[in-house]
């Protein structure tokens, strides 16, 4: 990765979203479609951690 910022920004977005989600998901039992939809909305974000945050974290991104 060229800019190492750019991911970093683009990491700290993913985690916020993930901890929205994960907020929104606790508090939607009473909904059941909000239940499901915001555990697949959490998944679509594993798989953007598993590009993004990854590099991140194993600092792989180029400095």
């Amino acid at each position: 990765m060229k800019n190492c910022l750019g991911v970093n920004g683009v990491n700290d977005k993913i985690l916020k979203v993930k901890q929205l989600l994960v907020e929104l998901e606790s508090d939607a039992k009473q909904f059941p479609a909000l239940d499901r939809n915001s555990k697949r909305a959490l998944a679509s974000i594993k798989m953007l951690e598993l590009n993004i945050s990854d590099i991140v974290a194993f600092d792989l991104a180029d400095s």
